[in-house]
């Protein structure tokens, strides 16, 4: 079946710029953090949106959105994209973003175009991909693939002390936690297109880039404890300094990495708490947290050893007491070997050159993976800058990229059955 869908480039424009007035800062800054005032508006568009392209309309207790365009066999395995409308304080308006308008243009090309889906194809916005309100990234992916049950999620905080259930109730989500979880096999395979969040595509002028593997992340908060006093009349003999000795661990954190023996391994100390953070006063507390990722497990995790006995090491020779947690320490992705595939084949029917890369920053995906075959397609974004204000991806390179992923989603809406040819989806109530 030969299939051209009808990609309406000006309307895709023309809704990533609407959703980026939902807003807690003035574009071109974008600021959407979970269950606010301007989160509640973005999703209340975006299901709009959904519901004026015949999809059908479900969300879970979390707030991850459903819409799905019923193929002729609705008993399979689903096929699904999406992404994240979220956004950090002073963020851009194309991380996630893309994905999500992007996929539900896709449908709506192929719905133009008279394509008619076998399997369903299903459009998933997720919920808080952003760490920003709890403190974790990818939260309704996580849920999704069962990574966080119901009761990590009750735990959850945010900086003001509020649950993630106050929260959520608040915002209307009252459904049950515990069947957020997706049961296996609700989908056949999951595609998600995003801004590529870094230069290589552009450096290299390719049109897009072909994720086989995304990095695995992990996350460590380090305290540490030393002894305050007036910064005139502590000598520096008796000196227990908390920040200096968070200096050596961040220099450490850099260090480790760089000798990693990969260009893939990356660390970073974004967060660094210092009390009492007076210029006249000997800091007694800081708390750090710490990035570390790379797309091979047994490297990153060798790079977390190194940090942990670092912070020993320095805390033990400056006297200083301390603690290291670990947040999150994740599994690497690799993509499934069939979505592939059907990438390099729509790739091909589309006559565009692409790219096999990895991804250094981690997605919704990563979780998916867990679930179900599942790819990235990315797209070329201006001097690779995500998570400002002029993040940037071009209409054109947008529209090309949906029009892969639906001829993308259009291959594997196709696809035979494996197996017995008994295969059949567990669909969720509601």
């Amino acid at each position: 079946m030969i299939v051209r869908p009808l990609v309406d480039q000006e309307r895709i424009v023309r809704e990533l710029e609407a959703l980026a007035e939902f807003s807690d800062t003035p574009k071109p800054a974008i600021t959407r953090i979970l269950f606010t005032k301007p989160d509640l508006e973005a999703r209340a568009y975006l299901k709009g949106l959904c519901e004026e392209a015949g999809l059908h309309l479900r969300e879970d207790g979390l707030g991850n959105i459903f819409a799905r365009w019923e193929g002729a066999a609705p008993n399979l395995p689903a096929v699904g994209t999406g992404s994240h409308f979220d956004a950090i304080p002073y963020a851009g308006m194309y991380d996630g973003t893309v994905g999500v308008l992007g996929g539900l243009e896709a449908i709506r090309s192929l719905q133009r175009s008279g394509f008619k889906p076998r399997r369903s194809i299903e459009l998933l916005i997720f919920t808080a991909e952003e760490p920003t309100r709890f403190g974790i990234g990818c939260l309704g992916s996580r849920a999704l693939a069962g990574v966080l049950n119901a009761e990590s999620l009750r735990g959850l905080k945010d900086p003001e002390g509020r649950t993630l259930e106050e929260v959520r109730w608040e915002a209307g989500y009252m459904g049950r936690l515990e069947d957020v979880a997706l049961p296996e096999g609700y989908y056949s395979a999951f595609v998600e297109l995003h801004i590529e969040q870094g230069p290589v595509l552009e450096q290299e002028r390719v049109p897009l880039g072909i994720v086989t593997a995304i990095a695995a992340p992990a996350s460590l908060r380090v305290n540490l404890e030393g002894v305050g006093g007036h910064a005139g009349t502590v000598l520096m003999p008796d000196r227990h300094d908390a920040l200096c000795a968070a200096a050596e661990i961040i220099l450490g954190v850099e260090a480790f990495a760089r000798n990693s023996g990969s260009i893939n391994t990356v660390a970073t100390t974004g967060f660094c708490e210092v009390y009492p953070n007076a210029v006249n006063s000997v800091p007694s507390r800081v708390r750090l947290e710490i990035d570390v990722r790379d797309v091979e497990q047994s490297r990153r995790d060798q790079v977390i050893r190194n940090v942990i006995q670092g912070v020993e090491q320095v805390c033990t020779r400056r006297e200083i007491r301390y603690s290291v947690e670990i947040i999150n320490i994740d599994p690497p992705a690799k993509s499934g070997s069939d979505v592939l595939k059907a990438l390099v084949a729509a790739c091909g029917d589309a006559g565009v050159r692409f790219k096999l890369m990895v991804s250094r920053a981690y997605h919704d995906s990563l979780f998916m993976a867990r679930i179900a075959p599942t790819a990235m397609l990315f797209i070329p974004c201006r001097e690779g800058v995500s998570h400002r204000p002029d993040e940037y991806a071009s209409p054109d390179d947008i529209a090309r990229g949906t029009y892969v992923l639906a001829l993308t989603l259009a291959k594997l809406s196709l696809a035979e059955d494996k197996g017995s040819g008994k295969e059949e989806a567990i669909l969720p109530e509601g």
